[in-house]
């Protein structure tokens, strides 16, 4: 399970959309008030879907039994998934790299609708495997009850430490994540393609060896 969330926590920190949305907060009116809210959003949304998960079990189910099978399935289903969804962002033409539609309502954006945006970008299909992963915890050990916090966490961790570097290092952090933001930018399509499949290729191959082992 430790291993799972960690791949899975790594490839939702580093997704460009969220971060690309959070340097264009920061960088607004209220920009450190208006990140805040993004980022707190955004791990509560994590903690809420884990919690659902934790507090309607708290027991690992026995392998191969029907809960088992159907958590590691859905597992199995997310990576395929993401395998097919890489592997048709690759086949795809080219579209041009124009702003996103919301990008442009940053500037006079409330708490509330940082808040919501936070929402609105988590990537559901991995957020979804994690929430499948965590049905293997047992509440009765401290690792277990550790793991999916370090999960939310490690989720969140590049948006904590842009928030953090922007209020401690205002001057230095403009130039650094406007630097960092044009690059997401440009490589935005590359670091789907390139994620997607190698989390998908992970899981797929987890699932089918809990299945058959």
């Amino acid at each position: 399970m430790v291993l799972d969330l960690v791949v899975i926590g790594t490839a939702i920190t580093l997704g460009p959309l969220h971060n690309t949305a959070l340097i264009l907060l920061l960088f607004s009116r209220r920009g450190v008030r208006q990140g805040l809210a993004f980022l707190l959003s955004w791990l509560a949304n994590l903690v809420a879907v884990i919690a659902v998960v934790l507090l309607t079990g708290g027991r690992p189910p026995e392998r191969h039994s029907t809960p088992s099978t159907v958590a590691i399935v859905a597992k199995l289903v997310i990576g395929l998934a993401l395998v097919l969804y890489g592997a048709y962002r690759h086949r795809r033409p080219p579209r041009p790299h124009g702003p996103s539609r919301w990008t442009a309502r940053v500037d006079n954006a409330s708490p509330a609708t940082a808040a919501g945006l936070a929402w609105l970008l988590q990537p559901r299909g991995l957020v979804a495997a994690g929430a499948a992963t965590v049905v293997d915890a047992d509440l009765s050990t401290l690792s277990d009850w550790l793991a999916p916090a370090a999960y939310c966490l490690l989720a969140t961790l590049s948006l904590i430490v842009m928030e953090l570097y922007v209020v401690c290092a205002p001057a230095a952090a403009d130039a650094r994540l406007n630097a960092l933001r044009g690059r997401l930018g440009g490589h935005q399509e590359r670091l789907v393609v390139t994620l997607s499949p190698v989390v998908g290729v992970w899981l797929t191959a987890r699932s089918i060896y809990q299945l058959v082992a």
